[in-house]
């Protein structure tokens, strides 16, 4: 079972590299074989159908994000029914500076997953048994809520929903939107501290 899951994830990391390169149009088990440096028909053998190879992609996509959300330092959200302590102005500095890094991470040395992601977002309008590359959206909304009821704000729920919005319309905007043509690159200092700014003042309109 081990030897399986192992195959499947490198067969899954050359898929999310073709759907950063080509889109859906360019993602045939051919082609992931290729890119995956395997002999012809194993990915057919380990996903044998087109529908199983997009939902693999969508399967390791939330893997490696919980893994990049888990390796940042940002508050997490009490499990219910405890509610957290309350935030202090310079928790919510550390939750953006955090957010911040991941954002800059998704936008450089992520970014062929966060294209993959969009391609198999835009895919799950036309097959909605892939809304599930949108659970991990859940989670986070949940923590936000949860962080924004801690900081003070008077409508967390809403709120939380807005703020999830908002960060990812960031990404989006830096990654293919205007934001791309005149933000700074992304690894860099400069990066991540235009991004920890836009999350901070966020943070700040909300809580205020």
């Amino acid at each position: 079972m081990a030897g399986r899951t192992k195959r499947v994830a490198v067969l899954a990391d050359a898929a999310i590299a073709l759907l950063a390169e080509s889109g859906m149009r360019g993602l045939t088990h051919r082609a992931v074989d290729v890119r995956a440096g395997v002999p012809a028909g194993t990915t057919s053998a380990y996903l044998r159908t087109r529908q199983a190879l997009i939902e693999a992609v969508v399967a390791r996509l939330a893997e490696l994000d919980r893994a990049d959300l888990g390796g940042h330092e940002l508050p997490t959200a009490a499990p219910p029914p405890v509610p957290g302590p309350p935030l202090t102005p310079d928790d919510l500095d550390q939750l953006a500076t955090g957010i911040a890094g991941v954002l800059d991470h998704w936008l450089g040395v992520g970014r062929d997953r966060t294209l993959a992601r969009y391609a198999c977002l835009l895919e799950a309008v036309h097959r909605p048994q892939l809304r599930t590359i949108l659970e991990h959206g859940t989670v986070l909304r949940t923590q936000a809520e949860d962080l924004l009821a801690r900081a003070g704000a008077p409508d967390p729920g809403r709120q939380g929903r807005q703020f999830v919005a908002f960060v990812d319309g960031l990404l989006f905007d830096r990654l293919v939107g205007a934001g791309a043509l005149t933000a700074p690159p992304p690894g860099t200092e400069a990066s991540r501290a235009e991004l920890g700014a836009a999350v901070r003042d966020l943070l700040r309109a909300l809580t205020d």
